[in-house]
């Protein structure tokens, strides 16, 4: 019993909410039809040539008269959208404290940009500006979508609204961007066979049948209305601020609690406070389809305006082109009143009495075909036949269409210069001080632009903490285009940049990029692209150069490159190069005393060189006379070994092997002489008489390294 009460509450509940929606939909859809009428009117008439009134039309072709359309507004709309398009602004984020750092800040840039690339954001914003001048607002609108599919890393995309007409704003929201819409439509239509496909468990039973449960205009025997409800509420929080110094709401909190507990952070403070809660409402003229929950705290659709006009609290948005279509309208009648005047006036050239133009038949063909004569009947009565004269196309018909064109240049703004036309100017400086009044009299549509792009800025900025929350790796892209894979929520090394920045103070120190911590603000900078600035750049760097000659040796790697052309950057490089070091950004006396420190090391390392080389010469002296002497005691061992005894010998060769195992040097490092053990001899040998006073060494030299003595001398 308790899951069928609880089954009716839920669909009671989905009924209540859906009552409501379409309550909100009527509404917003009576405050904006003046709006949406205009936009169609204006929108046809400029972009789809529809610039007759139909009875008019109507009647000059049953008359046979001629209805022509020359259709100048594409040509001011452009000048404008086309500006736009050059001048493109750029999303900027700045941090602003909360562990918020300007490293971040600098990857959050290149994050947008990547998003704006892989969604072509560039054909958001256009159809969205070229929608506001066109007919006076246009939108885009921002999404989440999966990586891929398999997957669960979303990515944000900001997709186009090519329909205008398919968004529904807020009815009471007269804001310049849609930061504080609490509700938005955006409706689209189905076949039912469609319809079924999409949503199989959505009812379908009241579209099939005799359709009283829908609602008016959600179904017309063909097609089935379902709109995107977004609505966004205010909900109750409580905010804690923690141990840390962190801020956080209570949902949050309990998501990570454990991890809190395990790192000993625990809740200090705590108060009430609220948030914003969006939600998205699929929705058809007989229920509500399906509900789903949005991540931030925006609905993520974005209006760009055109000219804004607020009277009694009723908001009126115009279109560039809007109260130029009279003047059009009348430069299309004029030139058409011209035309005609001139097709019609070769109609009848002669005139003449009946039956002159009897006698020859070339005067059927004489308007057509160049006869060398005419005749005529005399006798008929009357002279001949006159030729009636073209008196030239209608003077007054082509100055009011002239001054139709003119008129729509002075309503708009946008005169010859500022459309690529000669006029009076002759000068550089007057033709741009004249495309400047252009640019400035149609520059709210851009700034409506800039505006708008700063809060898909603010959207984003919500967003990224919570789409981009886990550690992986995201492409980011530079403003000179070039691409740049960095890991966030996790260590990583610093960036080139930031070790160029911080010199030595960071390398191989790592760092996070927390996506998910410290706040950034916004802004929106507009200017020309990067490729413009780069032209613009190159081209104000000749004309210096050439006001400056002496300039050249010190900008000639920046001027190399901003060029376009293979193989700029690797000059530019080798130019850098041949800077003195004021120009490089060195120290002059911090490079001299660098290099005085590098000729000292050499000077120091030379003298040891030589030191080490004279020791091992002293070495290798002190290894030949120890062979010499070694050499002349052996000799000498020859010589006395003749006149001495074989005991006599023996205990000489005994008393020299004795000293040459007790010298310390008989080895290279070798360490203190050790007494080595002395065998009892066999036999016990007579006393002999000492050898001769002559024959008695009292220090022997020592073998050199490797060697051994022998009765005939020193062997290696």
């Amino acid at each position: 019993m308790d899951g069928i009460a609880r089954h009716m509450t839920d669909k009671t509940e989905k009924k209540d909410l859906h009552a409501e929606g379409l309550e909100i939909y009527k509404i917003a859809v009576e405050r904006e039809s003046e709006n949406r009428q205009t936009y169609e009117d204006d929108i046809r008439f400029a972009r789809l040539g529809e610039q007759w009134p139909e009875e008019v039309r109507r009647q000059r072709e049953q008359d046979g008269r001629p209805c022509l359309t020359n259709n100048r507004m594409p040509a001011f709309i452009r000048q404008v959208t086309n500006d736009a398009r050059q001048n493109k602004p750029s999303i900027k984020f700045h941090a602003v404290g909360d562990g918020a750092d300007e490293w971040t800040a600098k990857v959050l840039d290149g994050l947008t940009r990547n998003i704006e690339y892989s969604s072509n954001a560039d054909v958001a914003y256009d159809t969205a500006i070229d929608n506001a001048v066109s007919g006076g607002f246009g939108y885009f609108r921002i999404t989440t979508e999966y990586a891929g599919d398999d997957v669960f890393d979303q990515d944000i995309r900001i997709e186009r609204v090519a329909n205008s007409l398919s968004i529904i704003p807020d009815a009471y929201c007269m804001d310049a961007d849609s930061a504080n819409w609490d509700n938005a439509f955006v409706e689209d239509s189905y076949s039912l066979e469609a319809f079924k496909a999409k949503w199989p468990k959505a009812e379908t039973s009241n579209f099939e049948g005799d359709g009283k449960d829908v609602a008016p205009g959600w179904w017309d025997g063909k097609e089935v209305r379902v709109a995107e409800w977004w609505t966004r509420r205010e909900v109750p929080a409580t905010l804690l601020k923690l141990s840390n110094g962190a801020c956080m709401h209570q949902d949050e909190y309990d998501k990570a609690v454990e991890l809190f507990e395990v790192a000993g952070i625990t809740v200090v403070e705590q108060r009430p406070t609220k948030t914003m809660k969006v939600t998205q409402h699929i929705m058809s003229g007989a229920e509500i389809i399906e509900t789903n929950e949005w991540a931030g705290k925006y609905i993520p659709i974005v209006p760009v305006y055109g000219d804004e006009v607020v009277i009694n609290g009723k908001r009126y948005l115009l279109s560039m082109i809007h109260f130029a279509k009279d003047a059009q309208r009348m430069n299309n009648y004029w030139r058409t009143i011209s035309t005609e005047l001139v097709a019609l006036a070769p109609k009848a050239p002669f005139i003449g009495p009946v039956g002159s133009f009897n006698t020859d038949p070339n005067w059927q063909t004489a308007n057509t075909v160049s006869h060398p004569y005419l005749e005529y009947d005399s006798v008929a009565g009357g002279g001949p036949p006159q030729r009636q004269f073209f008196d030239g196309p209608p003077a007054g018909a082509l100055q009011e269409a002239m001054n139709a064109g003119e008129d729509m240049k002075a309503i708009m703004g946008l005169f010859d210069a500022s459309l690529g036309a000669r006029s009076n100017e002759s000068s550089g400086r007057a033709i741009l001080a004249r495309q400047r009044e252009g640019d400035v009299s149609t520059f709210n549509f851009t700034d409506n632009l800039s505006r708008a792009i700063r809060h898909a800025g603010r959207i984003i900025s919500d967003l990224i903490p919570k789409v981009y929350s886990s550690a992986r790796i995201i492409r980011t892209i530079r403003e000179d285009g070039s691409n740049q894979n960095v890991a966030v929520n996790q260590p990583t090394a610093p960036t080139p940049e930031e070790q160029k920045a911080q010199q030595e103070q960071n390398v191989g120190i790592q760092r996070i990029y927390d996506l998910t911590a410290g706040k950034y603000d916004v802004t929106c900078e507009s200017g020309p692209s990067y490729t413009t600035k780069r032209e613009e750049a190159a081209a104000q760097m000749t004309e210096f150069m050439r006001a400056v000659p002496a300039a050249g040796s010190l900008i000639g790697d920046l001027l190399a490159k901003n060029l376009d052309w293979p193989g700029a950057d690797e000059i530019a490089d080798r130019l850098k190069l041949m800077l003195p070091p004021q120009a490089q950004g060195k120290n002059p006396a911090l490079e001299q005393a660098q290099q005085q420190m590098q000729q000292l090391q050499q000077v120091m390392q030379q003298m040891q060189q030589q030191l080490a080389d004279a020791e091992r010469d002293k070495q290798i002296e002190a290894d030949k006379l120890r062979i010499d002497a070694f050499n002349a005691d052996t000799n000498r061992l020859k010589v006395v070994g003749t006149a001495m005894g074989p005991e006599q010998i023996q205990a000489l060769v005994m008393q020299t092997l004795q000293q040459m195992l007790g010298s310390p040097d008989i080895t290279p490092n070798a360490g203190p002489p050790q007494q080595m053990p002395m065998q009892q001899p066999m036999l016990e040998q007579p006393q002999q008489p000492p050898p001769p006073q002559e024959m008695m060494q009292p220090e022997q030299p020592q073998p050199p390294d490797g060697g051994f003595f022998t009765p005939e001398g020193f062997q290696q």
